[in-house]
């Protein structure tokens, strides 16, 4: 396969997806566990040096790059793809659906874009805003825990997170078996695993996300 028919076919795209699709799933366990710094009851020390390590490190801002290449690739793909396969009449990038398919699994497109919404307004609260005050030379940084007080102070900003971690979970529901099924791991022997690890972290992941807007408004850090 030349790399012109990896962005171009749907078997392209569909190995395109699928190794974007488990880097941002890396991406997000990383995030998760660093935002759920917020929780050590220590007025937000904790979550500050961690996010302070992010910002001013060389290693880290390098890696931004790479997710963004990632999440870029993952979107337009995504969408390409979801009109590939309209145009089709077939659904999805997972290599085979069964007959009787979630709903969700059908709605990729869909929940994708509500995703993404989700993204833009998660960057425009806090990554660009941080990144504004470094500048190009790591200047001063913004308190990012005092600017989820801020934000999270407003209930509709709350609803809509919530909301977008609603669908985050149930694209990942979807996309996170069928990101390594694509890939080539989907013998009886991994199915019923992958598929038990692919709820749990659906669920746990989204619902740590979720849980921070409703803590800052609930006040309970």
């Amino acid at each position: 396969m030349t790399w012109k028919q990896v962005f171009v076919s749907s078997v392209g795209r569909k190995l395109v997806m699928g190794f974007t699709g488990i880097f941002l799933i890396l991406f997000l366990i990383v995030h998760a566990g660093l935002n759920a710094c917020i929780w050590a009851g220590d007025g937000g020390e904790m979550f500050l040096r961690a996010a302070h390590f992010m910002g001013s490190n060389w290693v880290p801002r390098i890696l931004e790059i790479g997710l963004f290449v990632g999440f870029i690739l993952h979107i337009v793909q995504g969408f390409m793809l979801t009109a590939y396969n309209r145009s089709k009449r077939s659904i999805g990038y997972a290599v085979n659906y069964a007959d009787g398919s979630k709903w969700y699994s059908r709605s990729m497109g869909l929940l994708g874009t509500l995703v993404l919404l989700f993204l833009i307004m998660h960057l425009s609260h806090f990554w660009f805003p941080n990144r504004a005050s470094q500048g190009f030379l790591l200047g001063e940084e913004i308190n990012l825990f005092e600017k989820m007080k801020t934000e999270f102070s407003v209930l509709w900003v709350v609803i809509a997170y919530v909301i977008g971690c609603i669908s985050l979970a149930y694209h990942l529901a979807h996309g996170f078996q069928s990101a390594f099924k694509t890939l080539g791991v989907h013998n009886k022997r991994y199915n019923q695993m992958l598929t038990s690890i692919g709820y749990g972290f659906s669920i746990i992941v989204p619902l740590v996300f979720a849980m921070m807007p409703i803590s800052f408004y609930l006040g309970w850090v």
